[in-house]
């Protein structure tokens, strides 16, 4: 990231900080905070015997399920779900995991055309060079409005003004175009709720309701996702709001159950009404089931990366792939390896704690790291005196 697009990122993350501080030592955030570490202790520690009522909850609704162990795996069963469409447009939300087996890349390979319909992840698409988000919400949050027009711009073929309402409607309308014809919509999920089998979508933009609706959903979860029931879900998405954008609640959650279907006509079952006429859901470990329980407590919100003093230094550089900062580092040990989780920034963190200070459940995320650290050392992986690096890693990848 450049001097201007760090700059730009912290005024953002400033707006958010103000916006959020009155409302987070608010009685009724701070009861949602204990109701909600409960909840992940509870999931994390349930993780196993609540994903298998899910599956059975999935069987009663009518949603497909898929295990994948590894990235690989999501991405074949991915394709095989897709390979006989005719239409090669999917329809894309905002989606951490999604970005953590490269979705984007491997469909692009296989030859779809994949729109982002999140209004900052089709922004950064378009940029095309240097996309990284910057932020879990907001992941255009390091670019100026006078950078965005000239994106939208160069990639449209368009003149529009450096006027955000008129970049948004331009933006808007070339998404909407793109998806004339699509019918597979891909997406992530902020929680499942085990007991009821049901899927919550998190969003202001009203986007999800668009991916939802294709005659296919496939919706990518980690293991980490699954809580007891409904209730438990949505105290998740409220209190990721609360952090996440300085709101009380989102603008929609959307709760999914199954495939569209409607009994009006003489109470005989009839699927695809407007909604997807196919849900399939694939269940992701890659790594979690041997990652530090600390790390799967996340909820997503961001507010680590807003007060981390290295990632607002540095920018998106500290983290790995589209988890940020020093959370992001932690999972890269279990999602790949010691020499990924080195060159994501173990050593760039300070061990100061305010990730942890200001983490709405609390996750340990500097005792991670220097755990972490001690294990790396063990194997070879750490910076030596003079800038030379570990047996393992050459000079020219060390981004120290």
């Amino acid at each position: 990231m450049n001097k201007n697009e760090l700059e730009t990122m912290r005024k953002s993350f400033n707006t958010v900080k103000n916006r959020s501080s009155s409302i987070k030592t608010s009685p009724q955030v701070l009861r949602l905070e204990e109701r909600v570490k409960r909840i992940k202790e509870n999931a994390i520690k349930d993780n196993k015997e609540l994903m298998e009522i899910a599956k059975e909850s999935f069987k009663r609704n009518g949603i497909e399920f898929f295990e994948a162990e590894t990235a690989k795996d999501a991405q074949d069963i991915i394709l095989d779900l897709i390979k006989d469409f005719e239409s090669n447009v999917i329809a894309k939300s905002k989606s951490n995991t999604l970005g953590e087996i490269d979705a984007k890349t491997f469909l692009k390979e296989a030859g779809y055309e994949v729109v982002e319909t999140d209004l900052g992840d089709r922004i950064l698409q378009l940029k095309k060079v240097d996309n990284k988000p910057v932020h879990p919400t907001g992941p255009a949050s390091h670019l100026n409005i006078a950078e965005i027009t000239d994106i939208v711009n160069n990639a449209l073929d368009e003149s529009v003004a450096p006027i955000a309402r008129d970049i948004m409607e331009t933006v808007r309308a070339d998404v909407l175009e793109h998806l004339e014809n699509a019918k597979i919509g891909i997406s992530g999920s902020n929680a499942v709720a085990s007991e009821e089998g049901s899927l919550i979508f998190v969003h202001n933009e009203g986007n999800i309701s668009l991916v939802s609706a294709m005659d296919l959903h496939i919706v990518l979860v980690g293991i980490d996702k699954f809580v007891e029931c409904l209730e438990d879900a949505i105290s998740i998405a409220k209190l990721e709001t609360v952090y996440a954008t300085g709101n009380y609640v989102t603008s929609y959650i959307n709760i999914v159950s199954g495939p569209s279907k409607t009994a009006d006509i003489e109470k005989k079952l009839l699927k695809n009404m407007y909604g997807a006429e196919r849900v399939a859901v694939i269940i992701l470990d890659n790594g979690r089931s041997d990652a530090n329980a600390e790390c799967l407590k996340c909820i997503g919100c961001g507010n680590c990366i807003v007060h981390c003093p290295v990632y607002n230094a540095v920018g998106n550089e500290f983290g790995f792939n589209n988890y940020l900062g020093g959370r992001g580092v932690a999972m890269s040990k279990f999602i790949e390896d010691e020499e990924i989780c080195y060159s994501s920034g173990l050593y760039m963190c300070t061990l100061c704690g305010m990730c942890t200070l200001n983490c709405p459940v609390s996750i340990e995320t500097n005792e991670i790291i220097e755990m972490l650290r001690k294990e790396s050392q063990s194997k070879g992986f750490y910076p030596k005196a003079h800038g030379v690096i570990s047996k393992n890693i050459s000079n020219n990848d060390s981004p120290y």
